[in-house]
């Protein structure tokens, strides 16, 4: 049985993505896929049992049945955070290593995610992504995703840490301008340092992409027209504060993102109705006027609006793109797409000892 660990250089980079990928491969071939997730910490109950969400939803996209408990053993909730800091909580490794026995009686493979960044979430606890992976004699798969810049340095250290139980790097989120550099210049790079490079996945939109429903409830806003286009996707986001001849050259430019207006900007909500935007967000709590939500209406634009100001809902739209979970299996099949085309998966059933 080959367990397989999957970890990141920083939160929100992709494990659930790549453990979802990996797994549906590793089914696709005819191997019985066990899943794991020792540490949770987005908590739900299922059924009275507490767990995690995304172990949930990933068990469901690959069609597992497994107690929840078991999947999640440890769940990182307001409770549990007490604790830890106020009382000496003791071994909870045991207990991860328990379950993780029991769920994978029976499988050929078992897909372990990690949570948060892997050298440093859960050391408080004692459940950082080594010492877990380490107990569990896995292999890590290291996911890097580009935020201005990949964390080379980060990716040597859990080299130092692992050895040879790191099976090596997956680059994801890597914009078209910066995919030369990383050809010519850093997967050489890694290569010389001992650190094979799985897989280079592109930037996508889809994948940031998020339902306006959705969008309205991160924001803390409501929908207020054209309610049944609510399940309209926005991929990305354009602040209409500027003139409006201004603000037309940079619209044309970017037709599928939801534009962040003031409420008392009618001028500029108008051109991005009739430019036919994905969403319009009006921002400072203020109403349109009648002539916008009739055209909203005729158009099937929503409308969402909340209460907080233009740069303000700017800069949390920007967090909620870049962080927004998979729930949508569009979303998730585009994505196991896009990581089945970028893996060399024969590669790294080789560092896995598969062959």
């Amino acid at each position: 049985m080959v367990g397989v660990y999957i970890g990141s250089t920083t939160g929100y980079s992709g494990k659930n993505l790549i453990a979802m990928s990996l797994g549906l491969r590793f089914k696709k071939m005819g191997l019985k896929v066990g899943y794991m997730k020792p540490v949770g910490a987005v908590p739900r109950k299922e059924n009275a049992q507490p767990g995690d969400e995304d172990a949930m939803f990933l068990q469901e996209v690959l069609g597992l049945r497994q107690d929840p408990s078991l999947v999640t053993p440890v769940v990182v909730n307001r409770e549990f955070t007490i604790r830890a800091f106020s009382e000496d909580i003791g071994d909870l490794m045991p207990g991860i290593v328990s379950a993780y026995t029991t769920l994978s009686e029976g499988k050929d493979v078992m897909i372990i995610a990690g949570s948060g960044n892997f050298l440093g979430s859960g050391t408080y606890c004692g459940l950082d992504g080594v010492s877990v992976s380490r107990a569990l004699a896995a292999k890590t798969v290291l996911i890097d995703r580009y935020q201005n810049e990949l964390k080379y340095d980060y990716v040597l250290r859990c080299k130092e840490a692992l050895g040879d139980d790191l099976a090596g790097v997956i680059l994801n989120d890597i914009p078209e301008h910066y995919r030369p550099e990383v050809d010519e210049l850093l997967a050489p790079f890694f290569r010389r340092k001992g650190v094979d490079v799985l897989g280079i996945i592109a930037s996508d939109p889809i994948m940031s992409a998020i339902k306006v429903s959705d969008l309205a409830e991160r924001l803390g806003g409501k929908v207020i027209s054209a309610h049944h286009k609510a399940d309209r996707v926005v991929e990305n986001f354009l602040i209409g504060t500027m003139q409006v001849e201004n603000f037309l050259t940079h619209f044309v430019r970017h037709k599928n993102s939801a534009i962040i207006v003031g409420g008392d900007r009618s001028d500029v909500q108008l051109v991005a109705l009739e430019g036919s935007c994905p969403c319009l967000i009006l921002t400072g709590n203020l109403y349109p006027n009648d002539i916008i939500l009739t055209r909203s209406e005729v158009l099937q634009t929503p409308i969402i609006m909340v209460r907080e100001d233009t740069f303000a809902v700017a800069k949390k739209m920007e967090n909620i793109l870049s962080r927004h979970k998979l729930r949508d299996m569009i979303k998730v099949n585009h994505g196991v797409n896009l990581v089945g085309d970028a893996l060399d998966f024969e590669l790294l059933r080789e560092r896995l000892g598969m062959e």
